[in-house]
């Protein structure tokens, strides 16, 4: 024989009911059932809420009535959809209806003295709960009986018996089993339908079993009859890996012992209830988590002996939220007996569940986690007990933290397996999730943690990457900036996610993005197939704001994105870092300003554990910073930087000669977007500069920009320009002069570079004649090139050259410092 358990939202509609009858024909071809049925999907709570709306003298409740009465009528007006024609079922109908109605006005009449007397007392509350049973499982057996079905309708109240500790009884087993095997034995039924949650005391009052108390109903109905197995029919596909709601990768769980489910259901997985385990754990029955939604997914099989999970003994990944954190502690508690009785005690005399305990073993702290709603009342307890000792100031007052939560990583046999807890916490501490307090059994089969729960999503979702999914690093963008080099990248990163993905693990997702009018944030990911018009209609763009939809999104692996050349941006890296959200900089302002902020921006990477990478701030997409870092960080030093940064410029002059103007190959350049919109940023020679002082720092030299040398080449009308407009003009007006430039080197058989060189701790940027035979005379259209003079290399350099300007490199420089953070 079989035990099957129905939950609120498997007989919430006549549709869902259907498929509960229609589960119920298939399984009973081959064995008897007994099928234990919840109260109709959310009617507990509106029976709750009816019952305190009347005993506050409110006379809402009415409405909650009718609600519930509604619910009622229309599952049956569903159930019986088809009366029209046959009189027999219509008469059924009528006749469920009637019985309906009377238990409904036996509810209305008692809601009714309930507003009277003004009260609501356990006794009163159990009997007002134990309609919603009774009226589902009178609603599902009139609907088999219309089926032709072999049916017997059993009130649980008559078999399940009980002490009177009301909203929460204790089951006489000795009765209640001896109750169960004498029905069982004399019925015939194929099919016997029970109310569940609800029972009668010794006495014959009406009692229930407290939450989750119609599983506990069908456990133990199963171990009475030693039931081939235990069924327990809910609205999801077994116990997930951990919350699907929370975590979209979440996945049934297929096989578990019975402690994992018990450790997985007191931490939060509501599928199943903590009691219902321990009636069929005794005898060895198994349970069956399945969906009546999808009957023929597999589900969760729950048994003595689980087969083996690959490598790894995790199981699943729980949490428990609205907890509080209360801590006693003072310098009088050391080496004095007595203090934990106490404190337990004074818990156990209020009723207060803990959920978590830990304490330190200096014996200065006793930490304990308990639900929120009691921590009020905790705390004056405690300190009631404890005023001697507080006023002597042996102890301080108890100290109470709340908005947390408790996760806990679950799995037998964790103990046998190395570095389960060191990657549990690394994998927090990466996300920067602050953990408040931690326990672990000898067992080794839970290990939990206090978070606060604005980090449990976070928590949840870098866990189940690390324990679960195969390797794969989701990174979180946040892009500001989508002008022509964001664009790029945007498509690059659309090009190559699934590669990324197949090859390297990682899963590249763009949650935000924003330009100087508009910003989107999406936490699932933008449609990078219409992310332009997202994008458009997205809200207005502000600097913190976008920075507090990243803080509040608090995503794992999150990196903020700038493609400007803004200061304001710049100034904003550190409030990022410090969320933990690493910085990837094409903006060279942070780098190359202040070097305090450079400094402190340094620190906050290392404090907080976040990346701060500007590879594309010197070389676009070469690797220059990468590699000077690698010399650096190997031991090397830098004696001499000789270096050509501009590819803006670079292109200029290997353009510019005898037969062309200076103008028309600046106008050329901007055009076709090799400078800046504004030229004079890059013809001033201010852009090199910070280039090569980047570079100067990075080797590890504290120099601001005020100390570099510029050797500038512009005349200057050129230099003091109002205007873009009338940059250009002075170029017209005084090409002579350029072309001067031009002669001059030819003459000497010459290239013109405009030059960084940095040595002896002392940078300076000009234009040179470079004479044929040197590494800078045939360097090409908008190259780049970059001589590192080492004490590994001092007499022939480190080269590094290739494309210095254009977006597409650009973006792929951004892309490469991406998946360096993506693979740290």
């Amino acid at each position: 024989m079989k035990v099957l358990k129905f939950g609120g939202t498997s007989v919430g509609s006549a549709e869902n009911i259907n498929k509960v009858i229609a589960i119920l024909d298939q399984q009973s071809q081959s064995t008897p059932i007994a099928v234990v049925v919840s109260a109709v999907g959310g009617i507990t709570d509106k029976l709750l809420e009816a019952g305190n709306l009347a005993c506050d003298k409110n006379l809402d409740y009415k409405n909650k009535y009718d609600i519930i009465w509604s619910l009622h009528n229309s599952i049956i007006d569903g159930l019986f959809s088809n009366t029209e024609s046959d009189k027999a079922l219509k008469k059924q109908q009528d006749d469920l209806q009637e019985l309906i109605s009377d238990k409904l006005n036996e509810l209305k009449s008692l809601l009714n003295g309930i507003y009277l007397i003004n009260e609501l007392s356990p006794k009163t509350k159990d009997k007002l709960l134990s309609f919603g049973e009774k009226l589902s499982s009178t609603l599902i057996y009139h609907a088999l009986c219309s089926r032709s079905v072999d049916v017997v309708l059993k009130n649980s109240q008559e078999l399940i018996v009980t002490d009177s500790n009301f909203n929460n009884a204790t089951v006489n087993f000795h009765l209640t089993d001896a109750n169960i095997q004498s029905f069982f034995n004399s019925n015939s039924s194929q099919i016997v339908l029970l109310p569940g949650f609800v029972s009668k005391s010794i006495n014959g009052e009406v009692t229930t079993l407290g939450r989750g108390g119609s599983d506990y109903t069908a456990a133990i109905i199963a171990a009475a009859i030693e039931a081939e197995e235990l069924q327990i029919w809910t609205d999801v596909s077994g116990m997930f890996t951990t919350n699907p709601k929370l975590v979209k990768q979440a996945s049934p769980i297929v096989e578990l012992s019975y402690q994992e489910a018990v450790e997985l259901s007191h931490f939060g997985a509501k599928v199943l209830y903590p009691p219902t385990v321990m009636p069929v754990l005794k005898k060895k029955i198994p349970i069956v988590i399945k969906n009546t939604l999808e009957p023929e997914a597999i589900g969760t099989t729950i048994t003595k002996h689980v087969t083996p999970n690959g490598n790894s003994p995790v199981k699943g990944i729980s949490n428990i939220e609205n907890v509080a954190l209360l801590t006693l502690q003072g310098n009088g508690m050391v080496g004095v007996p007595g203090f934990s009785k106490r404190l337990f005690e004074t818990l156990a005399q209020e009723r207060i569940n803990i959920i978590l305990i830990t304490q330190s073993s200096s014996e200065h702290t006793i930490c304990f986690g308990i639900s929120e709603n009691d921590a009020e009342r905790a705390k004056s307890a405690i300190d009631a007990v404890f005023l001697y000792e507080i006023s002597l100031h042996k102890i301080d007052p108890i100290v109470v933290e709340t908005d947390l939560s408790i996760i806990a990583v679950i799995g037998d046999k964790m103990k046998n397996h190395q570095g389960i807890s060191g990657k549990m916490f690394s994998t927090l501490g990466k996300n920067n999730v602050n953990i408040r307090a931690i326990a672990q059994g000898a067992s080794e089969r839970n290990i939990s943690a206090v978070i606060h729960k604005n980090d449990v999503k976070k928590a949840l979702n870098s866990l189940h990457e690390q324990f679960f999914e195969i390797k794969t690093k989701q990174i979180n963008l946040f892009i500001t900036g989508v002008g022509n080099v964001g664009e790029k990248l945007i498509e690059q990163i659309k090009q190559q996610k699934a590669y990324v993905k197949e090859q390297f693990k990682i899963n590249l997702r763009i949650a935000g993005l924003s330009n100087s009018r508009t910003m989107v944030v999406n936490d699932d990911g933008i449609n990078l197939k219409n992310w332009k018009q997202e994008l458009e209609n997205g809200e207005k763009a502000s600097l913190n704001g976008f920075l507090n939809h990243a803080k509040n999104l608090n995503l794992r692996n999150s990196v903020f994105v700038d493609i400007t050349a803004n200061t304001a941006v710049s100034n904003i890296y550190s409030d990022y870092l410090k969320q933990s959200i690493s910085v990837v900089a094409c903006n060279k302002i942070a780098c190359s300003g202040n070097i305090e902020y450079y400094n402190e921006l340094k620190a906050l990477s290392r404090q907080y554990n976040a990346s701060f990478l500007f590879e594309t701030n010197v070389g676009a997409g070469l690797p220059v910073i990468d590699t000077l870092s690698h010399l650096i960080t190997s031991g090397d030093k830098v004696n001499t930087i000789q270096a050509v940064l501009s590819g803006s410029l670079n292109f200029i002059f290997n353009n510019f000669n005898a037969e062309t103007t200076f103008y028309d190959v600046v106008k050329q350049a901007q055009e076709e977007g090799y400078t800046e919109p504004d030229p004079r940023i890059d013809l001033s020679g201010i852009d090199v500069a910070r280039k090569v002082l980047i570079l100067a720092r990075e080797s590890g030299h504290q120099i601001e920009l005020s100390e570099l040398e510029s050797d500038n080449f512009l005349t200057e009308k050129a230099l003091n320009s109002d205007s873009v407009d009338d940059f250009l003009a002075t170029l017209k007006e005084d090409e002579a002069y350029y072309q001067s430039l031009f002669k001059s080197a030819q003459e000497k058989n010459s290239q013109l570079k405009f030059v960084a060189e940095f040595n002896d701790g002392k940078a300076k940027v000009g234009l040179k004649e470079i004479p044929e035979g040197h590494p800078f005379y045939n360097l090409k259209g908008k190259d780049n090139i970059v001589m590192f003079y080492t004490q590994r290399y001092p007499e022939q350099p480190l080269i590094i050259k290739g494309a210095g300007a254009g977006a597409d490199v650009t973006a792929s420089g951004l892309f490469a410092d991406i998946i360096r953070i993506a693979n740290n």
